[in-house]
C-alpha cells in the first residue's frame, strides 16, 4: 500500500496543532453534509462518515450540534465542493479539496499558495488519476490476522490489512466503508484511530532535504487556507 500508518499519523498530528481551525473546518463540512440530506446520520450516510472522522479528531459535541442545528434551521449559506490539482517541488503531486462560498477567492488563494511555494496548479485530472479513493480504518487492541478474520467472517472485501506501531490499518474500496464499520461494530469495536474516506497515492516519492522543506511549507500554507478541507499528496514524509 502506498501510504503507511506513520504518514497518516503524522498528518493527523500536524492538523491537531491548530484545533480551533480544525474544528471550524469540521463545522463547515458537517453543516454541508447535513444540509444536503437529512440532518440525521442514520439516514444520511455522508453525514455519518463526516461525524465518524470528526470523532477521531476529538471534535467537541457542541461544535457538531451547532453545525447540525444550523442545517436544520434552514440557513441559506451555501458552499461549493471544489477540487484543485497541482504539482509541488520535483514533480510531487497534490490534491486540494475545498468547501467555499466564494469560488473566485478560493481559486485565487490556492493558486497563490502553489505559485509562492515552488508549485504550480494543474488542470482537472492531471494528478487525481495517480491516486485511489480509499476507505481507511485504524484500530488498536487487535492483530492484523484477527482483523482480517473478522472481516472475512462478515464477508467484507478489503484491499489490505497492515499492522504498524501496534495499530491495524484496514484499506478498502470506498463503497465498503459502511460494511467495514458495521463488521467492527458487530464485534464491539466502535473507537477508531482513523476512520475516513481519503485519496491514497499509487506510488510515493522521496524528496531531498531542500525540496522536502519547501514541499512541507507548501502543504502548511494550503492547509491553513480557510476554504481548504483536505490536502492529499504523494510524498513520503517519513524520516
Amino acid at each position: 500500500m502506498g501510504r503507511k500508518w506513520n504518514n497518516i499519523k503524522d498528518k493527523k498530528a500536524e492538523k491537531d496543532k491548530n484545533t480551533s481551525r480544525i474544528y471550524a473546518k469540521f463545522g463547515r463540512e458537517i453543516y454541508v453534509a447535513a444540509k444536503q440530506g437529512e440532518p440525521d446520520p442514520e439516514s444520511n450516510q455522508a453525514l455519518k462518515v463526516v461525524l465518524e472522522r470528526a470523532k477521531t479528531y476529538s471534535v467537541p459535541k457542541h461544535i457538531i450540534d451547532k453545525a447540525i442545528e444550523k442545517a436544520k434551521g434552514g440557513s441559506e449559506e451555501n458552499y461549493d465542493e471544489l477540487r484543485y490539482e497541482g504539482f509541488g517541488p520535483n514533480g510531487s503531486m497534490i490534491i486540494v479539496d475545498t468547501l467555499t462560498n466564494n469560488v473566485n477567492r478560493t481559486a485565487s488563494e490556492v493558486r497563490a499558495a502553489f505559485g509562492k511555494n515552488g508549485g504550480n496548479m494543474g488542470v482537472s485530472g492531471s494528478v487525481a488519476y495517480m491516486f485511489d479513493s480509499t476507505a481507511v480504518f485504524g484500530i488498536e487492541g487487535k492483530s492484523a490476522d484477527e482483523v482480517l478474520e473478522l472481516l472475512m467472517e462478515a464477508d467484507v472485501d478489503v484491499r489490505d490489512v497492515l499492522e504498524e506501531d501496534e495499530i491495524v490499518i484496514v484499506y478498502a474500496e470506498p463503497d465498503q466503508y459502511h460494511a467495514v464499520q458495521e463488521a467492527f461494530k458487530n464485534v464491539g469495536i466502535t473507537e477508531f484511530t482513523v476512520a475516513e474516506l481519503t485519496m491514497l497515492p499509487q506510488n510515493e516519492v522521496t524528496l531531498d532535504d531542500e525540496s522536502k522543506a519547501q514541499f512541507e511549507k507548501l502543504i502548511d500554507v494550503l492547509e491553513d487556507l480557510d476554504d481548504v478541507q483536505q490536502v492529499y499528496h504523494n510524498v513520503d514524509l517519513g524520516e
